[in-house]
């Protein structure tokens, strides 16, 4: 069969965004699971870690996650005693996110990982800069 350039595996953007993505996210496995947390739970972390506070839509929003996807983690995370899930007084139908002492703890337990992550990815500073940027600038499109 013959296959335009434009339909292989590698002249897509896609594919090594992926990957690299994989490669780096599973690089983090083990520190996070000595924590007994995921991932994504670290990552819902690090937003509360520096707010404390947020809503469920706020915390979608900078995750670039929906609802159905932070929902069952938040579940799983409070049943922990790491976080609390309560409704708004202003709006019932807004659910606000609060961290726990527990929740509060974990910090102290987490807070070399991203050193230590950073000694796993073999690109310089102004690389990492550079590359930080422009997931952003996709991020924003």
């Amino acid at each position: 069969m013959e296959v335009e350039e434009y339909m292989k595996l590698d002249s897509q953007l896609c594919f090594p965004l992926y990957a690299a993505s994989r490669k780096i996210v599973g690089s983090y496995t083990p520190y996070l699971r000595p924590l007994g947390i995921t991932y994504t739970q670290y990552i819902m972390f690090l937003v509360l870690w520096e707010e404390e506070t947020v809503t469920v839509g706020e915390l979608c929003s900078k995750l670039h996650l929906d609802t159905g996807t932070v929902t069952p983690m938040l579940k799983k995370t409070e049943s922990e005693g790491l976080i609390k899930r309560t409704r708004s007084k202003d709006d019932e139908r807004v659910v606000v996110v609060t961290l726990t002492g527990k929740g509060r703890d974990l910090y102290d337990k987490a807070k070399d990982i991203p050193a230590k992550i950073g000694g796993c990815i073999s690109i310089g500073k102004d690389e990492a800069t550079a590359l930080y940027k422009t997931l952003y600038k996709i991020l924003g499109s």
